[in-house]
């Protein structure tokens, strides 16, 4: 069978026009509730039929996976921006508090950054490429003595876990109350001329790590039925 037979007819003029028109509705209700938005209420918000979003997107994780593929992306070049920064815990700290302020605007991308999404290829491949980038600017920050030797690379997701709950409960009451605790986890991070109170506990592990993330996947699951 030849090339020509082979390749995906492009869409049509009007086609693609529909398709970004539900990304972009996708992107924005995502953001503003979470997964847990129905493919009813991004064909409400892009002013389209339902019957158009599911002819581009037959399911609901498809049009996840094709969105967050992309968000996650921009993740992983902030990252690799970071470690650009010849100040090895200027580059941490910016990297922290630029991902947590996308979280912090967007639900339904700190729901894919710290949530199960092992049905979804593209959006888990993404998220893998984070991970060592994240981790070469805390062993950085940590042979350069800016940051405690006993932090773990599982404290940093596991902060976020905490800061992201505490920006929906405060959304719409008191919106820069996350900031406050990013400031104190950043403060509690550094390396200080004085003794460190010692860690009362473990770091939880990777294995433990990624059971927490499906874990909370599990309770989004459950929240949007």
């Amino acid at each position: 069978m030849s090339t020509r037979e082979t390749a995906p007819r492009p869409l049509r003029k009007d086609a693609e026009r529909n398709r970004r028109r539900v990304l972009e509705a996708a992107r924005e209700v995502f953001a503003e509730h979470g997964l847990a938005a129905s493919l009813d209420d991004i064909a409400r918000h892009a002013g389209v039929g339902v019957g158009t979003v599911y002819r581009r997107f037959p399911d609901k994780e498809q049009l996840i996976d094709a969105l967050f593929e992309e968000r996650v992306g921009e993740m992983v070049e902030l990252a690799r921006a970071s470690q650009a920064v010849e100040d090895p815990w200027a580059g941490l700290e910016q990297f922290l508090t630029a991902a947590q302020e996308l979280q912090a605007t967007d639900r339904g991308l700190k729901e894919v950054l710290l949530g199960d999404v092992h049905e979804r290829a593209r959006v888990t491949a993404a998220r893998d490429r984070i991970a060592p980038l994240v981790q070469q600017l805390l062993d950085r920050a940590q042979e350069a003595g800016a940051v405690r030797r006993d932090v773990s690379f599982t404290d940093l997701p596991l902060s976020q876990f905490a800061i992201g709950g505490l920006a929906d409960y405060t959304r719409d009451i008191a919106p820069d109350a996350w900031r406050r605790m990013l400031v104190l986890v950043l403060d509690g991070l550094r390396a200080t001329g004085t003794d460190a109170t010692p860690m009362p506990a473990a770091p939880v592990d990777q294995e433990d790590l990624e059971r927490v993330m499906q874990a909370a996947g599990h309770a989004d699951r459950r929240r949007r039925g």
